[in-house]
């Protein structure tokens, strides 16, 4: 249900005993539970950009968990400590340290290992990775297995949760309070219905295409009426595969892989592989040039202030970039679907991903050159309006502009007034906001959670931005 106005007003007013109040009801409704925070520490999972369950050198999950568990046992014993001073040294490619609540890991050897990419843990090193590690897995389980043989010591008692120049413990503490009072209304669980019908709708009308070639041939206006209805599966694929990427589905990874890999590769012709190692980096540091490749679009387009001022220094000129807001209706808008196939698929061979590059070609239902240049051609303007209206007219930054986790997701994003069409249309990815704050949450229980992410921005003094669709494609332009 959606959050009452007390709710919201308790919460606004009161976020430090917000702790208290929610673990009253809880204890009060499951009388001899585990606490939330209990609850919390225990549900971390596989990082969802997986297409299997881990495996380190070869070994099972047991063995692995006897080997971790005797080496936190020794770490336990003799645990280093560290300065903040000392972990923002090792930022390097070969030598990459993190911290996730207070503990220090060494993630150089991991890294490559990592099922979300190695450049996801890069972006992270030397700096605190806590809420944005607890944001972006399932479970907490089957990770902590591989990061406690990579713990080698912690935070030194002096020193801050967070690096010294990030000065907003209140209101980390205030978003750590709202993602646990989250859980507690269990909003991070699915509705099996919601998805089920979403997937159902998706197939009828892939079927349907079908069904019209095989009765009506493959004339002209057959073409063109199948182009559209696949547009449509084509895209609500893409929604739908982008919950699946993010966990967001189902409480076992394996059956989200699973699915993204029937979506994606299958239904799509795209590697999922390819998808989650760019989408993942994206969340991590949204917004972040040059570490976000959603808005690193350079050399044909410059977004925001810092990337024209670099190119203007260096006296980079390949086209006239005065003019990107035209070519970008001719250019990237009706194209981009043409580009990312190729790349996709080479991501996929360069990976040894075999079962991705054979779905790959299997995509499409019906083997016609005019039907696929017309799907994706009507695809690709809808993919990319729908990519970079929460996120290209916002404001961009760089790392040294050290930002809280919540704040920088905020700043960096906007959401899209709501709607019956504008959910169905952008797949929720109107409630932007909400989806790059809690990545794993079911997309149908946005708009519930909404109001209290919106009033902690409030108290915080940070804009909450919602526009109307038309305005937000044409921030776009502008």
């Amino acid at each position: 249900m959606i959050p009452s106005e007390s709710r919201i007003r308790n919460f606004r007013s009161q976020p430090r005993n917000l702790r208290g109040a929610v673990t009253m009801k809880l204890d009060d409704k499951h009388a001899g539970n585990e606490s939330l925070v209990g609850k919390s520490q225990q549900y971390l999972g596989e990082k969802h950009g997986a297409n299997e369950k881990p495996v380190t050198n070869g070994r099972g999950e047991d063995s692995v968990k006897e080997e971790s568990n005797g080496k936190c046992d020794t770490a336990r014993k003799s645990l280093n400590r560290y300065s903040w001073q000392e972990i923002q040294r090792h930022n390097q490619k070969d030598d990459q340290w993190l911290v996730i609540h207070r503990k220090v890991y060494d993630v150089t050897g991991w890294a490559k290992r990592h099922p979300g990419g190695h450049r996801v843990l890069n972006h992270y090193a030397g700096e605190d990775a806590t809420d944005v590690f607890r944001a972006m897995h399932l479970k907490l389980d089957t990770v902590k297995l591989y990061l406690n043989p990579l713990l080698i010591g912690e935070l030194a008692p002096e020193e801050p949760s967070q690096e010294r120049n990030k000065n907003v413990s209140e209101l980390v503490e205030d978003f750590q309070e709202l993602r646990r009072t989250l859980e507690a209304m269990n909003m991070f669980k699915a509705n099996w219905v919601f998805f089920f019908l979403h997937l159902a709708h998706i197939l009828i009308l892939e079927t349907l295409a079908w069904l019209i070639v095989w009765h009506f041939g493959n004339g002209w206006l057959v073409t063109i009426f199948i182009s559209f209805l696949l547009t449509i599966s084509q895209m609500q694929s893409a929604f739908l595969q982008h919950d699946a990427g993010h966990c967001s589905m189902f409480t076992n990874p394996k059956w989200n892989h699973l699915m993204q890999k029937f979506l994606m590769s299958h239904l799509k012709g795209l590697s999922t592989k390819w998808w989650n190692h760019e989408h993942f980096q994206h969340h991590v540091k949204t917004n972040i040039y040059p570490k976000d490749p959603d808005i690193n679009v350079g050399p044909l387009f410059l977004v925001g202030d810092i990337q024209p001022v670099k190119y203007g220094k260096k006296k980079i000129k390949y086209i006239d970039y005065e003019k990107q807001h035209l070519y970008f209706y001719l250019g990237e808008s009706p194209w981009s679907h043409f580009l990312y196939h190729p790349l996709s698929l080479k991501q996929a061979i360069v990976k040894a991903d075999g079962m991705t590059a054979v779905l790959s070609q299997s995509h499409q239902p019906i083997p016609h050159f005019l039907l696929l240049f017309s799907e994706r051609f009507l695809e690709s303007p809808w993919m990319i309006y729908i990519v970079q209206m929460s996120h290209i007219p916002m404001k961009m930054s760089t790392e040294e502009e050290k930002k809280d986790w919540f704040s920088t997701q905020v700043l960096a994003t906007c959401n899209i007034e709501q709607s019956f069409f504008n959910d169905w249309f952008t797949g929720h990815q109107n409630f932007q906001i909400e989806h790059h704050l809690f990545p794993t949450m079911p997309r149908h229980n946005y708009h519930k959670v909404a109001p209290l992410v919106r009033s902690l921005c409030a108290k915080h003094g940070l804009l909450y931005v919602t526009k109307p669709p038309l305005e937000a494609f044409g921030d776009i332009v502008r």
